[in-house]
């Protein structure tokens, strides 16, 4: 039996940290060959197609980045959150609750000009976000309630509601018997980027926000302590850093960014609130968060890939005649090998002889 141990990397290669994730994404594509085979379509023609799905046109390019908006954003709810070790896995609930603010005070109740309604609508998704939040991390910090748990839950219990919402108090009377809220006023809806297509003004905001956490991370006070507390909570505890305080801090901005993504699905994409609105956007946010190694830039780009998977496989599922599970095959299996890769960039493996 061969003896072995991981031991912590005591210096770590620029090229490898590059090279270790890109390996494992081509890697996961290598992988999901197989299955593409098996189900009897070329792999090549099948990565061509779903590439083309995706970049191939201004439509393709622009159905891509409105997709990665919503993840974007997501991303960074979780990003920023786990950065500080705090488990929020509630992004889809979080997601919801700014989108029923969006349906509550932009579909009438409200009226102000495009030029404060969008930014009006944005903050009442980002606290709504973030209120939701705020009592989970108080259970947590104070009575150490496991939050992945509570987070968890959440998501359900706001599911629910919604559709509760939806059939009935919040239900739209125009809308010939479908659970769906009422429509955004045109001074809350989010305006076109490319004329013609789906891309809105919400990607933008996204991308500032990923540029405005990243400042705030690696440029503020703040930042130092939500990384020091992500380290080690007692030492910064011993060091007169306010652990408990810098979490709350923490979740309020990740549930904040969440519901920020329900307001760009809800004024943005769709105009309206319906129980599919997310198709799990907030459990995708967290493999963003990881295929970027938990960096605001990062989930830009990480984004950005995975939903050019997403709307890169439909495109490829209607070419070849494969399944559009294949999309996320290729992200699980991503996500899992990069995890892999982030190890092994930390610790390296040591033979210890062997045993008889």
């Amino acid at each position: 039996m061969i003896d072995f141990r991981l031991e912590q990397r005591n210096t770590i290669s620029p090229l490898f940290i590059i090279f270790a994730p890109l390996s494992a994404v081509m890697f996961s594509f290598l992988l999901a060959s197989i299955l593409i085979l098996i189900a009897g379509a070329n792999p090549i023609v099948s990565y061509t197609e779903l590439f083309i799905g995706a970049f191939g046109s201004k439509n393709a390019l622009a159905e891509t980045l409105a997709r990665a908006t919503p993840l974007i954003l997501t991303g960074l709810a979780a990003a920023i959150a786990f950065k500080a070790k705090f488990w929020n896995i509630g992004a889809e609930g979080q997601l919801y609750v700014g989108a029923l603010a969006v349906t509550f005070f932009g579909t009438g109740m409200v009226q102000l000009p495009t030029i404060l309604m969008i930014p009006f609508l944005f903050i009442v998704g980002a606290v709504a976000g973030g209120l939701l939040l705020l009592p989970l991390v108080l259970l947590r910090n104070y009575y150490r309630v496991d939050e992945v748990v509570t987070t968890l839950l959440t998501n359900f219990i706001v599911v629910l509601l919604v559709g509760y919402l939806l059939e009935g108090p919040m239900k739209d009377p125009m809308a010939l018997g479908w659970p769906q809220g009422k429509s955004v006023i045109d001074e809350g809806v989010l305006p076109q980027i490319v004329s013609r297509t789906r891309l809105h003004l919400g990607f933008i905001i996204a991308i500032g926000t990923a540029l405005i956490t990243w400042l705030i991370i690696s440029r503020t006070i703040l930042g130092y302590k939500i990384k020091a507390v992500g380290i080690n909570p007692a030492a910064s505890h011993h060091a007169g850093v306010p652990v408990i305080k810098t979490i709350i801090i923490v979740a309020l901005f990740s549930g904040g960014m969440a519901g920020m993504a329900g307001v760009t699905e809800t004024a943005g994409l769709k105009g309206y609130l319906t129980l599919d609105l997310s198709p799990g956007f907030g459990y995708a946010g967290i493999a963003v968060a990881m295929l970027a190694g938990l960096h605001p830039i990062g989930v830009i780009f990480s984004g950005i890939f995975l939903a050019s998977i997403y709307v890169g496989a439909d495109a490829m599922s209607r070419a070849v005649n494969v399944p559009t599970y294949l999309a996320d095959v290729i992200v699980a299996l991503t996500v899992l090998l990069v995890l892999l890769s982030i190890i092994m960039l930390q610790f390296k493996i040591v033979l210890g002889g062997r045993k008889p």
